[in-house]
């Protein structure tokens, strides 16, 4: 027997139903074959194993400046250098997880607000009703949502860099998947991988490929009409993938990896008269909607980023509450309950953070990115280009920040490149597809295991769901990289 986690824990139940969706409480699912770990200890089995490496593996470590243009400390080429051996002890290791949620804070609070905010709202009846009255215009075209929805999120991702940020709409749209005949799974990859398309194509992505072209010294967004195409590429594949999937899940729910858990979801939009959708219920959207569009502003034009968002957020919450006709302490309940049931994601993002922690404080990290240097140099061009994407790929796995690892990779690639005969933009084109699409697999990436954990998602059954795009994903983005070294992508 184990007990099944889905995204909202708590989030929408507190003592009784809320509204027509009515969502029980974790049930007890008999198993009849041997299941995976846990996330939480499939985490610690790695930080383990990595504290284990820092015996093993020789210790060495790169030099660091700091640009003072930017203010980011940036990896100085050629001068890796052995250090003295620091191998994590066993108390070390217990000390990486609170120091790794430390650092993790702002990912982790985060989530919370985000958990918080949605409860009020749909305590207020406008995200069902909404959600009953979408379900009956689509009858017959559910699955035309979909390319919609995913474009966006690829757009958010190319141009702002939007990926944290979307796990604030992860229950409204997989709330939405399965009243639409889906399942949670494929609401999951409506935004998880539009948005890593997006980050794929990085049109003007300020996180990844303007702090990358500005390390490698290239024109800032250069290179933008190749990138273009690459997004349509990445795009429309992906969007075929999930269509796919989608509909196959409709004309049979019990395909779906999901159906037992969905199905303790109960979820149900009815005829209730709770779910008429009143002017009040479209006062309250209009109110999300409105603060979704200052938010696009706000990271476009002002900088935002996390903290902000997370305020926008709470703003959003208690005025939506307000409008809904919630009492302030009413609202204030339902923010607590509702960041309850985000606290098992905020401890994988935690979790995930604290390998970080250890291969730094063991210092392997700069080891293994000199050693994985050193391979690509001695390959030919065209295979180089394709060597520095799988580099950039399983580097993702221990820094999965993307601007963190363009600082520490591409002051090491951009050199590597202009040694091999490869241009310094199809570096950064490798750098950034290697960024994309791991993040949405690696175990170690913190906005990723919270999106899954937060919707009940186990890492083994995305990833075995994922594995056949990201295949597909590895070929496009090999064919797109020997296209580059062809036409010599540049303008350098």
């Amino acid at each position: 027997m184990r007990q099944v986690y889905y995204f909202n824990m708590n989030l929408f139940q507190k003592g009784g139903d809320l509204m027509s969706i009515e969502v029980s409480k974790p049930d007890t699912v008999e198993v009849k074959s041997v299941k995976a770990p846990n996330t939480l200890v499939m985490l610690s089995a790695i930080i383990l194993i990595l504290s284990v490496l820092t015996y093993i593996v020789p210790a060495g470590v790169f030099e660091r400046v700091v640009d003072v243009e930017t203010g980011r400390t940036i990896v100085v080429a050629d001068s890796y250098h052995v250090v003295e051996s620091s191998p994590v002890s066993v108390f070390d290791v217990f000390k990486a997880i609170p120091k790794g949620m430390g650092e993790a804070g702002y990912i982790i609070f985060f989530l919370f607000i985000i958990g918080g905010a949605f409860r009020i709202l749909q305590a207020t009846g406008a995200v069902d009703s909404g959600i009953k009255a979408l379900v009956g215009k689509l009858q017959g075209k559910e699955t035309n949502l979909i390319p919609v929805i995913m474009i966006v999120f690829a757009l958010g991702g190319a141009v702002l860099g939007v990926a944290e940020e979307a796990l604030a709409f992860l229950p409204m749209i997989v709330m939405l998947s399965i009243a639409l005949g889906f399942d949670s799974l494929t609401g999951v990859a409506i935004v998880l991988i539009g948005s890593a398309v997006g980050y794929a194509g990085a049109v003007l992505n300020p996180f990844t490929v303007g702090v990358a072209q500005g390390i490698a010294g290239l024109p800032l967004f250069s290179g933008i009409e190749y990138r273009m195409i690459c997004l349509v590429i990445f795009t429309f594949v992906s969007i075929v993938y999930v269509h796919r999937y989608a509909k196959k899940i409709k004309d049979n729910p019990e395909l779906s990896p999901m159906y037992h858990e969905d199905k303790n979801l109960n979820l149900h939009i009815g005829s209730a008269e709770s779910q008429e959708f009143t002017k009040k219920h479209k006062m309250v959207l209009g109110l999300l909607v409105v603060g979704v569009a200052f938010i696009a502003y706000g990271v476009l034009n002002l900088g935002f980023y996390i903290t902000e968002l997370g305020a926008i957020f709470l703003i959003i919450g208690i005025v939506s509450g307000l409008a809904g006709g919630l009492s302030i302490p009413d609202i204030a309940d339902e923010f607590v309950w509702g960041a309850k049931g985000l606290l098992y994601a905020g401890l994988i993002v935690g979790f995930a953070r604290a390998m970080l922690v250890v291969m730094t404080q063991g210092n392997i990290l700069d080891t293994v990115i000199n050693s994985a240097g050193q391979i690509i140099g001695s390959l030919p061009p065209s295979i180089s280009a394709i060597s520095m994407f799988i580099v950039q790929s399983l580097m993702n796995i221990i820094i999965p920040s993307g601007s963190g690892q363009a600082a520490v990779s591409i002051p090491i690639m951009a050199p590597l490149a202009d040694a091999v005969g490869v241009s310094r933009q199809t570096a950064v084109l490798a750098y950034q597809f290697g960024d994309a699409f791991s993040n949405i697999l690696t175990p170690t990436s913190g906005f990723f295991i919270a999106g899954i954990s937060m919707c009940g998602i186990s890492w083994q059954k995305w990833a075995k769901w994922l594995l056949p795009l990201f295949g597909i994903w590895c070929i496009v983005a090999s064919v797109l990289l020997y296209t580059a070294v062809l036409i010599d992508y540049g303008p350098f």
